[in-house]
Parts: structure tokens; sequence; C-alpha cells
């Protein structure tokens, strides 16, 4: 059965038998029949037309409010019957139902949509017929519990609207939750129904009722989850030799490239070509079968159409691990396609783990590993990038070098044939060289998997992630309000949420937010203090502060007296602290000292420093990495300027405190962070725990 439309009756009759509250109503055939249900259920009454061709009924005049006797039913039935044939010709009537007319309340919808990557999603949020221009939603990825539920209803602005807003009654938030509850099992639980509104659903001061119910159904069998793929194991990408499969002297091919990056591999290497007999100084083989030694990895740089065989022979020699760096596979067509699936079934045969193909390969700078065509290798570092994209990932390595961010692991997962996303993050999530991963996504395949594996490495290391594709250009339009609510990309947000991934909107703030949590940690709350030597950057850290959630904390009387003590008589008495522009080192440490003494009531300290004749930025940075020591809360250096700030940059890089340039980013990356632990935790963001 191909997807279409329940009638609106057989949806009444699943969700009363799913628990969900609906009203009293009955299928009219004849106006006579119409008659005896508006009779039967009681007046007044609401008609609205069966068809699957009419799918929104009042604009094809298909719908007839206020019913109040059995006569004016009857009329309805035949203005609804003409409305239609006039305004949808073609239309196949199925009959006419017969609603119980409940009276107004607070309009809400909840919803669910199936998504390819993830599965089935529902939706919540303020209903009726503004749905899509409120879009006070929230939206999570099943399953999930009551208690998520609750925080999905906490979250709406039309909560306020719930609990009881001015002169208005409180709504029955229980009934509320109890109906989204029962919609998540039964939406799970019930594999034909891929996507359905319940719009409005009617709040009341005690219960309420589902009015209007769509629900789309397809018998069409669930795809099948790769369940027989094995885990990376760790200990593969601890590699001791490597062959270059494609090496090359031709300064023009990528396999001289590849083999030019990994001549600083502390391992054993072995370029790969039966055409020459030494490669950089480096002897080459004719072939895998004959390098004399065991071989870790294999890195396959010649055209598509060779590489089954070099699988096959890395197969008989027993190399665990292939990077195709090729392309022309999947991402070329049906004939490349088919040479994947050649491949994959080769490596699977002998139990080869493949990168790729068509990826830029793998950088593991504490192991002198650069398998990619990339002119320039990385520093060793935190952060681990695993990205969907080479182009982007050439491009972070070149800007990491100037701007010294170290990197633990650089990772191309190109078509994903094999290994995936996931697999990278499992093995970034137990390496002891990382602790901060960012990922550049374009397409998970597997959601729910994700999801899983994700899920188990936030709790101890952060995962950022930059999400290509918001934009809604070129998408179909949705069948449904939820389909329009629930795109794709807020259902990859929701997802990120509840694995405590960290979503962000750029490469740049990416690195900011990664870097701030491998060396800070997550800060216990929101609670701030902005220490500056400029006044002016002191009111913009309180704009910037509010724009991004970030609570700026008023001192005690008793701490405004410790500051006096140690600062000039014109300093701001407030929090911003403006010491004033001729504030000295000595003073910048005086102050930190106060605030070490009463770190108990911030979390939160941004440092401002400019330059000034007075100040001496080397010394200022060494307080600030003093300062760091001796707290356990956040310190995020804001040292401005230019060439006199560069010997204290790199104080602050090797003392491992971030510095911002910008001070906008500087809140920005901090409120990021904040929102998605106040996300995940919100009573401790609350009290600063």
């Amino acid at each position: 059965m191909a997807r279409q439309l329940l009638p609106e009756a057989e949806g009444y009759a699943l969700l009363k038998n799913a628990g969900i509250p609906v009203p009293r109503f009955s299928v009219a055939q004849s106006r006579e029949d119409a008659a005896k249900a508006a009779d039967t259920i009681g007046c007044p009454v609401v008609m609205k037309v069966v068809s699957q061709q009419v799918v929104h009924k009042s604009d094809a005049g298909g719908v007839v409010l206020n019913i109040r006797t059995p006569a004016e039913a009857a009329a309805a039935f035949d203005t609804i019957s003409r409305n239609v044939k006039q305004n949808v010709p073609g239309a196949v009537i199925d009959g006419i139902i017969v609603v119980q007319q409940l009276t107004p309340g607070l309009e809400l919808i909840i919803g669910g949509k199936t998504d390819p990557a993830f599965g089935k999603v529902i939706t919540i949020g303020a209903g009726g017929t503004l749905v899509e221009l409120l879009r006070d939603v929230s939206l999570r990825v099943l399953p999930i519990d009551e208690t998520e539920i609750r925080a999905m209803v906490h979250e709406l602005k039309v909560s306020r609207l719930i609990a009881g807003y001015r002169n208005q009654s409180a709504r029955d938030e229980e009934a509320f939750v109890a109906a989204v509850t029962a919609a998540a099992r039964w939406f799970l639980q019930t594999p034909r129904v891929k996507e359905f509104d319940l719009n409005p659903m009617v709040l009341y001061e005690k219960g309420g009722c589902v009015i209007d119910a769509r629900i789309y159904v397809d018998d069409a069998p669930e795809p099948v989850a790769d369940g027989g793929r094995p885990e990376l194991p760790d200990r593969l990408l601890s590699i001791g030799s490597i062959a270059v499969v494609g090496a090359s002297q031709d300064p023009n091919k990528v396999g001289y490239a590849i083999t030019r990056n990994l001549l600083q591999f502390r391992g054993s290497l072995y370029p790969v070509n039966p055409k020459a007999e030494e490669i950089l100084g480096k002897k080459a083989y004719p072939s895998l079968s004959a390098v004399p030694a065991t071989i870790d990895l294999v890195v396959i740089a010649i055209p598509a159409k060779g590489v089954p065989q070099i699988v096959k022979e890395a197969g008989e020699k027993k190399v665990p691990l292939v990077i195709i760096i090729s392309s022309g596979f999947r991402e070329a067509g049906e004939a490349g396609r088919a040479l994947e699936s050649e491949v994959l079934a080769t490596a699977r045969q002998y139990g080869i783990r493949i990168m790729g193909p068509n990826c830029l390969g793998l950088m593991l700078p504490h192991q002198g590993i650069n398998t990619t065509f990339d002119p320039v290798s990385p520093k060793p570092g935190k952060i681990a990038f695993i990205s969907q994209s080479g182009a982007i990932i050439t491009t972070i390595v070149d800007w990491s070098l100037p701007e010294e961010i170290g990197l633990s692991a650089v990772i191309s997962v190109g078509n994903q044939a094999d290994l995936t996303f996931e697999d990278f993050v499992r093995f970034a999530g137990n390496d002891k060289e990382t602790k901060a991963i960012i990922l550049y996504a374009e397409q998970i395949r597997d959601g729910r998997k994700f999801m899983e594996t994700v899920s188990r490495i936030t709790p101890t290391k952060p995962v950022v992630v930059i999400k290509a594709g918001a934009s809604a250009v070129g998408q179909k339009a949705a069948s449904s309000h939820t389909g329009s609510l629930a795109g794709s990309h807020a259902v990859y947000m929701a997802a990120f949420r509840q694995a405590g991934v960290i979503p962000v909107n750029s490469i740049r703030g990416a690195f900011q937010t990664a870097e701030l949590l491998a060396s800070e940690g997550y800060p216990r709350g929101t609670r701030a203090v902005v220490i500056t030597n400029a006044g002016g950057f002191g009111v913009l850290s309180s704009d910037y502060a509010e724009q991004n959630g970030i609570t700026m904390i008023e001192f005690s009387h008793s701490i405004i007296d410790e500051l006096n003590a140690v600062l000039p008589p014109d300093w701001s008495r407030a929090n911003p602290i403006d010491m004033v522009g001729d504030s000295s080192a000595d003073r910048f440490a005086k102050t930190f000292d106060i605030m070490i003494r009463n770190q108990d009531i911030w979390d939160i300290a941004f440092v401002i420093a400019v330059p000034s004749a007075i100040s001496d930025p080397i010394r200022v940075a060494n307080e600030i990495v003093r300062f760091s020591k001796h707290t356990r809360k956040m310190i995020v250096g804001c040292m401005i300027g230019g060439d006199s700030m560069k010997t204290p940059l790199r104080i602050l890089r090797d003392a491992q405190i971030p510095n911002f340039p910008d001070l906008e980013d500087a809140f920005k990356a901090v409120g990021t962070i904040g929102t998605h632990r106040c996300s995940t935790d919100s009573v401790a963001c609350r009290h600063g725990e």
C-alpha cells in the first residue's frame, strides 16, 4: 500500500484506542444519516468532508461549524457536498463526519514524523491555524520518557498560558502530558503510521481533547539497519607500518604528496609502484605482496577501477585497515556504486576495515601520520576533527597553523562504505590525546546508532558539531504541519541535543567552543565576572552577556569593600570591574586574589586586557595563568591588541588558557556552552552546582 491519509473517523478510532481523548463522532453517508448522528451525539456539532483528495477542508468549503439541530445537520450535508464538488473537481467524497463541537480552549498541536536518518520524532507546540506562523514548537527523537515530555512542554512559549497568564486560569498540564505520552507510545509501537497531526488539541482547565486528526500510513517495510558491522577496534589506529599504493615520483600526483607527508612517520613506510625502485628516498615495491613485512595500513591512491584488486591483495596479506583516497565510487553514479559494493564485499570477506572511499585520509599528529595530500600537517593538540568534506579539512589544517591550534586527529569519512562517523567518534572518545571532538556533518546515515554512540561519549568528553544544510531551499513541500515544523535540520538539532552534542553555526565557533572546553571543561553555571582595564569593553561585555544568556553577578557590600581597598577611587564599583586605564599588572593580581577568595559566587571570569603605557601585557598574562591555577572555574582570556600581545598570547596558549581576540566571540562561545549545559541539566545550571 502506498502512503495515504486515513479517513478521519478511522484516525479518531486509532487515537481513542491509544488512550488519546477524542470527541464523539459518526460518519454520515446521507442527509438523513447526518441528522440522526447530530441527534445522537448531541448538538452543537461540526461537520467535515471525508475525502482523500481534500487535504485542506476549510479551503474547499468542506467544513460547517455551529450546527445546532438535526435539521441544520441535514442541510449542512448538502452544503458540504455541493462546495467540495465545485471547489475540488473530481474529488471522491467518502462521507461526511459529524463530530461533537467542543467549547473553545487553548489550542495546541501534537505531531509525529518519520525522519529518514533518525526514525520517528514527536513535536508539540502552539496549535491552531497559526501553527506554522508562530512556530512555537519543541521536538524530540523517540523514544522519550514522561520527564522529557514535561521538559518539552516547559520549553514552549505557550507554556506560560498553560500555567495561567494574568487573569486567565491555568490549563490542565497533566492532561496534555498524558496525551503526548500516549501519542509517543502509540506512534512508536505502530509501524504503519508514518506521520500525524493532532491539531488542534484543545486544553481546558480540566482535561483536553483532540479536535482534528490527520494520520498518514504506509505498509512498506521499515529499512533494516546494518547490524553486522563490528565496531572499530581502538588498536587499529595504533599504526606501526604503512604502504602507499600509487606512490609516485611525480610531484603533480596525489601519490607523491601522500608519500611526502608520510616521511615524518616514525614507523615503517613502503611505497608501492611497479615502475619505480625508489620514491623520495624510500625503497619502492612492485606490489603489496612484495613488501617483506607486516603492514598495518594500506593507503590506496590509484584509479577506482584498480581498487578492488588492491583490496584483495591487502586481504591476502592480512592487512587490517585500508584507506581509499580514490574517487569514482557511489558519488559518481550507478557504475561507481557497484564498484563500491564490490570493494566492500571483498573487504568483509577478508575482515578488512575500509576508510572511504573518496576521502582525504587520516592525520594523527601525535603519531606523525598524515595519509592525505594536504600540503601541510597540523601540530599535535587536543581536538579531534572529523569531517565529511575534504576541502573543509584542508582549509582548517592550513588555518590552524598560524592560529597555533593543535589537533589530536583529523579524519575524513568519505563515502562511509564501512567505517562511519560513529566509529571515528568512538575512537576519538577513547583516545587519551583527545579532549574535545568537532564534527562537520552533511548527512548521518544511521541516526539512532549515531545518537547511541555519541551519548556514551558526551558525558565525559565534549562533542561539537557543525551541521551543513540548514537551508530549506530545495526541500519538498511538507504534507502536514508536522512535516513543515519538523524539517530535517530541526530533527538533527533535536537529536544532537538529546545526545549531548553542542551544535554551532560556524567553523570558527566550533573551534572556539571546543578549545574552551578542552582546556577549561564545562563551567558549573552561567554566573560571570568581568575584569578589565578598558571601560568601553566592559560596557560591551554587559551587552554581550545579556545577548548570550550569561548572568552578570551583583557584588555584595563586603566584596565591594575588598575591591575598594585595592582599586582606585574611580573604579566602576560594580560588575564588570573596570579597574580604569592606568591599571598595572599588580592591580590585576590583587583583583584576581579577591575573586579567588570569593570563587563560590561565580562560575566564569572574563579577563579583558588592552595595551597601555602602564600595564605590562606579559606580566598580566602570567597573572592570568596564576589566577587560573588557583580556581576551579572557567577563565576566559580576552587580551586584545596587536604585536604587543603576541608573547602574552603564547603564554596563555602554553598554559592551555584560550584567548579570544574578539570579545563578542568569547561571549558567544561561553553562551553556547552555557545554553547546552542548561538544556541538559537545568537544576545545576540555575544553582551553579
